[in-house]
């Protein structure tokens, strides 16, 4: 197996960026109970494609009014870059009305980069929902995001780019996901695939291993994520499947924290906290910032996993998928007392 060292000769020489493929999304983020779940048809955990009107009626249903916000996993993932310091950029498509508005200068406050393709379609749009146990359950109305069209996708979009991160969702669009997969690897960029969902796996098993053999270096998933790929409930042998299919594999474990398999070892990293959550909307997302970012920059594994937990720690404290600048700041606090000066980004 392929393992850092490999990971890190293929990174093109300066190129820093990361660069996010996914679908632009405002996140509509609700606290319900189970019950809410049952009657707007929900899968506790899971995610469930679904029409707008659908959504604007279970919006209806919420008991307290919902928080709108820029969403979809790369999306949330490049932001979380941004806002530690790296750059990174976002490839996806949106409405020409109020929400893609909403969502394009979202990533500008945030300092994203975006190459946003438009549509007459409406923005897609998430319902999140957060039940007590900070689980969230998600219906989810694609829109215009779905409209990305593989020709539109070239080499020329990632050609300062080191990462490409992947999410799963676009394995639901197999020649998109395709066109993404070799434009990234015909740039020279190191490519990273989320998984997503356990369910986006189950549906994609027929085409899902052969992709991530031929072109994914970098592949994270959780622990039902990884149970859906290999069939294995054991997290030693999850993840020494995972490893066996991708140069890099890592096993997010939640509370209990976290592994990456690299060289033909395993390296694990503690949760940070005490295991309590607000919202878990995110976690993975943010977990991905950190360690991406860590990358990057060409540092240690250790380190990266290190920034993964403390990013994933912290979304997990507030409602949605957006670290208050305070949290941000205590953050930069955390680098700069743990590691080398010369990774640190520059204050301004």
């Amino acid at each position: 197996m392929v393992g850092i060292m490999r990971i890190y000769e293929k990174m093109k020489p300066q190129r820093e960026k990361v660069t996010g493929v996914g679908s632009a999304l405002v996140d509509i983020l609700a606290r319900e109970d189970d019950s809410f779940l049952q009657r707007v048809g929900a899968i506790k955990g899971g995610m469930t494609y679904t029409e707008k009107d659908f959504i604007d009626q279970a919006v209806h249903l919420t008991t307290t009014p919902p928080q709108l916000v820029p969403g979809g996993s790369a999306c949330n993932t490049v932001v979380g870059i941004s806002r530690l310091g790296g750059k990174s950029q976002f490839i996806g498509k949106c409405g020409r009305g109020p929400m893609g508005q909403l969502f394009r200068k979202g990533l500008e406050r945030q300092g994203v980069e975006s190459m946003l393709f438009t549509s007459a379609s409406y923005t897609g749009r998430v319902l999140s929902i957060v039940t007590p146990d900070a689980q969230r359950s998600m219906l989810t109305y694609l829109g215009a995001s779905a409209e990305t069209r593989p020709d539109e996708i070239s080499p020329e979009c990632f050609q300062d780019a080191a990462i490409v991160h992947i999410e799963g969702y676009l394995l639901f669009n197999p020649d998109l996901i395709l066109a993404v997969l070799n434009a990234a690897q015909q740039a020279g960029a190191v490519i990273s695939l989320d998984l997503a969902s356990f369910n986006v796996v189950e549906e994609a098993r027929g085409i899902l291993p052969d992709l991530i053999r031929q072109y994914v270096d970098i592949l994270i998933a959780n622990e039902d994520e990884a149970f859906a790929y290999t069939r294995s409930k054991s997290e030693s042998d999850s993840l020494r499947a995972l490893s066996a299919d991708a140069n890099l594999a890592i096993l997010k474990l939640g509370a209990r924290g976290s592994l990456v398999a690299h060289d033909g070892r395993f390296l694990s990293a503690k949760a940070k906290g005490d295991g309590q959550a607000i919202d878990t909307t995110g976690a993975g997302d943010l977990w991905a910032s950190g360690f991406l970012y860590g990358l990057s920059k060409r540092l240690p594994l250790e380190q990266c996993m290190d920034l993964g937990s403390v990013c994933g720690y912290e979304v997990c404290q507030v409602m949605g998928a957006t670290i208050p600048d305070e949290r941000w700041k205590a953050i930069h606090n955390y680098m700069e007392a743990q590691w080398p000066k010369n990774v640190l980004p520059a204050k301004s």
